[in-house]
């Protein structure tokens, strides 16, 4: 039986991409609901920043992003999809980082 896969992913815009960026990843989880990749629960998206107390220090905002993936299949499924890439594509462009973290819940 397959299961659905928790998924955090965080999104580090290149200076002066936040807004294209965000735009992308408002529409990264109806994109993967719509083709049946993702689960129904709506991802949640936040905009971050670090703490710091120091200003000259202050990393630039990014994008978290907790969604679940319908099955194991789904992401590999994903990158063969043509409405995906023609998504994540444009993201790279927008992107200084990337991180993609599958999560398992404890309790």
């Amino acid at each position: 039986m397959s299961h659905p896969v928790p998924t955090l992913v965080v999104y580090k815009p290149k200076p002066g991409h936040e807004k294209q960026l965000q735009a992308l990843v408002e529409k990264h989880w109806t994109t993967l609901d719509e083709l049946g990749l993702a689960t129904s629960e709506p991802a949640r998206i936040w905009r971050a920043t670090e703490k710091s107390r120091d200003e000259k220090t202050q990393q630039p905002p990014y994008f978290v992003e907790i969604f679940s993936w319908k099955d194991e299949k789904s992401s590999d499924v994903a990158h063969q999809t043509p409405e995906v890439m023609a998504m994540w594509e444009p993201m790279g462009e927008h992107m200084a980082e990337l991180q993609i973290i599958k999560l398992e819940q404890l309790v």
